[in-house]
């Protein structure tokens, strides 16, 4: 038993991925279950997956004390980055024509701009990062992004309707309720009932295996965006390479940034994206082919995770 469960600890997000993945096609191809089951089942998945994340989230807030929430340096190095990768790529695009090319420079400032996973820190905690660090640069940069994506948008499409107030609480709606309520809840019950968050300190280790869930859900519905976008498998094949070049960059990029002691915690805030905010970021508001970038990104991002959490528990 204990063997399968080293196993299932090993081999975690490699085992969600391929399940995602394998589950759409199944139910995409097969004629009896395309009709029926697939709508069923995609509703079930996109309305569960935020549940699950916001329980997930939950479990690990439950670690965390306000007091432990510091502002670092590398912060702002990872916050300057991030805005400068979004701002020069679309100062790019205002003097590329439309086509495939100016696709593929959006894809890569939706990929820098993307604010990281709320659930980022549960990879973290795993890897023996600060949990606390990464949950600041989360509050950060989802308020960064709030403002930032507003201002720059109509740059890169001009003719778009979009008013700053309108995307500015778009964003809000949509990113701050599921990072927000579970953090206040949290929050709640350690100053109100104690020994019920003493209680629920013991079972935070079971958002690993929630992350692993929603992971599969994620990549099912990335699958699902990839197949019904319509796109040729050339033109995918160069988005999957422009998006696996954004996720080395920013986790090599936030290593560095994070130095000796801060590297595994820089590194994750940095690589690891929200990656069904970017997909809803490119459909709603830049040119809809973008929203690929997220569910490959995804998937990239996890293989990452994968490998460094079997590196670290065979401490290689």
């Amino acid at each position: 038993m204990s063997k399968f469960v080293g196993f299932i600890k090993d081999w975690m997000l490699p085992i969600a991925i391929a399940t995602g993945i394998c589950t759409y096609l199944l139910l995409h191809f097969v004629p009896s279950l395309s009709v029926s089951a697939e709508p069923a089942f995609s509703r079930v998945a996109k309305n569960l997956q935020p549940v699950l994340v916001a329980v997930m989230l939950f479990l690990q807030f439950n670690k965390i004390s306000p007091h432990d929430l510091r502002f670092r340096r590398w912060h702002i190095w990872l916050l300057l980055f991030q805005a400068v990768m979004f701002v020069v790529p679309a100062l790019i695009c205002t003097n590329i024509p439309h086509g495939n090319i100016r696709i593929l420079v959006e894809c890569a400032m939706l990929c820098f701009v993307c604010p990281t996973a709320a659930a980022a820190g549960v990879i973290t905690d795993k890897l023996g990062g600060s949990l606390s660090d990464t949950v600041t640069y989360v509050v950060l940069i989802n308020v960064l992004a709030a403002f930032i994506i507003p201002l720059v948008i109509p740059v890169v499409h001009p003719s778009a309707d979009i008013s700053f107030w309108s995307s500015f609480f778009a964003i809000c709606k949509r990113v701050f309720p599921l990072l927000v309520f579970p953090l206040l809840v949290a929050w709640l019950i350690r100053y109100t009932i104690r020994p019920l968050q003493i209680f629920l300190m013991r079972y935070s280790h079971w958002a690993f295996y929630i992350w692993g869930i929603t992971l599969c859900l994620s990549i099912y519905l990335a699958t699902k965006a990839l197949i019904n976008s319509g796109i040729p498998v050339w033109f995918a094949f160069l988005i999957g390479l422009v998006s696996l070049a954004c996720c080395l960059i920013q986790f090599i990029v936030g290593r560095k940034a994070g130095g000796k002691h801060d590297s595994i915690t820089a590194g994750q805030a940095l690589g690891q994206k929200n990656s069904g905010f970017l997909i809803w970021l490119g459909f709603s508001f830049m040119t809809p082919v973008t929203s690929v970038a997220g569910g490959l990104y995804s998937i990239w991002q996890n293989l990452v995770n994968s490998m460094e959490l079997y590196q670290q528990r065979h401490g290689k």
